[in-house]
């Protein structure tokens, strides 16, 4: 081979390597956010949150992790197909927001594909999970609202203001099933207040109303 030939396949090979090296990086991990509404207008505040929890973990979007979105319109048919899309893509891990519908369409779409829910309700009753301490399966998350947290709760709150011998509850309206609270404020002999807010400045008056269900 001519020098010149060899200094032209040299420099070839130069170009072409970090080509090559590019080529064989492993793509971003990709993570599924499987939203309820419309749009991400709605909750764009939680998911400025979501992307700084993430960031605090370590995974920034667009640097070494992606996301993709779907948004379900509502249409409980229509999370179903796009649950599925998100297995095929594949997804690292699926995040169901908002309600229920989500988490229902994700856990039909795959048992393996580790799913993450925010749900206001209780979701051992939901049948999202099998306990609170072990979830089993592939779903996990947080939850606001459950009569093992409330019970917790009087329980700390006894704890805290051990003098106090009747506590205030307030609920949004249908929100809570009351006898279970109402029977762990029996057991620890203390008297319960529970109170309906139906509207923000409902917050504001609790303290002055009188009982509507109480022990």
């Amino acid at each position: 081979m001519k020098r010149r030939e060899f200094m032209a396949l040299l420099g070839g090979t130069a170009v072409l390597w970090p080509l090559k090296a590019r080529a064989q990086q492993p793509a971003l991990p990709t993570i599924g956010f499987l939203g309820y509404w419309e749009s991400p207008k709605p909750i764009e505040h939680s998911l400025v949150a979501f992307r700084q929890g993430l960031a605090a973990a370590g995974f920034v979007e667009g640097q070494n992790v992606t996301i993709e979105y779907r948004w379900g319109i509502f249409q409980f048919d229509r999370l179903k197909a796009l649950a599925a899309e998100l297995v095929r893509h594949p997804v690292a891990v699926i995040v169901a927001a908002g309600f229920g519908p989500p988490v229902v369409a994700a856990k039909e779409a795959t048992s393996t594909i580790p799913i993450v829910f925010t749900y206001g309700a209780d979701p051992v009753r939901a049948g999202f999970v099998a306990s609170l301490n072990r979830p089993g399966g592939n779903v996990t998350g947080a939850t606001a609202i459950s009569e093992a947290l409330l019970g917790k709760r009087l329980n700390l709150l006894r704890d805290l203001v051990p003098q106090a011998t009747t506590l205030a509850f307030l609920s949004r309206p249908n929100l809570l099933e009351k006898n279970p609270l109402l029977a762990e404020a029996r057991y620890l002999n203390r008297q319960l207040i529970i109170l309906e807010i139906r509207t923000d400045r409902d917050y504001g008056a609790a303290p002055g109303r009188s009982t509507e269900e109480s022990w």
